[in-house]
């Protein structure tokens, strides 16, 4: 299996949320939820309403954190929800005509054999990425990890001064160096930069 890389360009983000949200709102809810808050798709997959929601009653209002266990690391996390993401899980959300607290975030438009909800699946999730990525002319390598990829790449190019070691926090790794790889900043961009910078 091919490692991805991260989106680059933020023309590319925009394009891809628009072909996104053309296509489907629940994709759109899934690309943005991915892209800002660096969660693993295993763990967007595994969200129910319930964890969005904030409050009962039937106005939809979107919490302002989501607190989670991560399934691979069982680390306890507490995420703000910018206005982006809470915007697109509120427009997603009116669209299901049920909403119970338990039930799965991102449906699948399949059911169970005994007529339950299904989750979108984690191949069902890839394909949505590639074929927007692709719908919007991006030729790198690109998965469901780009969003993570891709949220780390940014916080550290756009993160106004945040060092490398916040982002390896975020992500949860053991060293920098990992954290710049798995970025995908590479020695001809760290060259670039000190060529390009002067005192």
């Amino acid at each position: 299996m091919e490692a991805v890389e991260p989106i680059r360009h933020k023309s590319d983000i925009e394009k891809m949320k628009r072909l996104l949200r053309q296509k489907s709102l629940r994709d759109y809810a899934l690309f943005t939820l991915g892209l800002n808050t660096g969660l693993r798709i295993s763990d967007l997959l595994a969200l129910t309403v319930g964890d969005v929601l904030a409050g009962r009653g039937t106005r939809i209002r979107i919490a302002d954190r989501l607190t989670l266990r991560e399934q691979k690391t069982g680390k306890r996390r507490n995420i703000m929800l910018n206005d982006t993401v809470r915007s697109s899980l509120r427009q997603y959300l009116k669209t299901r005509t049920r909403r119970y607290p338990e039930d799965p975030l991102f449906l699948s438009r399949q059911r169970e054999k005994d007529g339950t909800l299904r989750t979108l699946s984690r191949s069902q999730a890839y394909h949505i990425i590639v074929d927007a990525a692709r719908g919007a002319g991006i030729t790198s390598r690109v998965g469901t990890h780009t969003m993570r990829k891709t949220f780390g790449y940014f916080l550290y190019n756009n993160g106004k001064g945040k060092p490398i070691e916040f982002i390896m926090k975020l992500l949860g790794h053991s060293s920098p160096d990992v954290t710049l790889r798995y970025i995908g900043i590479t020695q001809d961009e760290i060259d670039e930069t000190i060529m390009n910078f002067a005192l």
